[in-house]
């Protein structure tokens, strides 16, 4: 199964449990509570770690359907350019692309 296919099951399922599909600003707020029950996860080494993985993967991935966006195309494209970009230290030692 694709990632566009997926992304596309996810969508199915909100439609069928009646869950909001309209939204973004609650999309967001969704994953944003999702991205930090993560952390937690990882933080305290909770075995629930991949679980909470998931689930950000899910609202994610629902984002970009429910906003006609094939993400796995995006990131096949990010990842291309990511691998060209020039990266140094700033003041504070953050790597940055320059």
């Amino acid at each position: 199964m694709s990632l566009k296919e997926i992304q596309k099951e996810i969508v199915e399922n909100k439609k069928q449990h009646n869950f909001n599909v309209k939204d973004m600003n609650e999309e967001f707020c969704h994953l944003y509570g999702e991205v930090g029950e993560a952390y937690d996860a990882w933080f305290k080494g909770l075995d629930t770690f991949p679980e909470e993985l998931a689930d950000v993967a899910i609202f994610l991935l629902g984002i970009a359907e429910l906003n006609d966006i094939d993400l796995e195309t995006e990131i096949r494209k990010k990842v291309e350019i990511n691998k060209g970009r020039i990266y140094k230290k700033n003041e504070k030692g953050h790597l940055v692309h320059i």
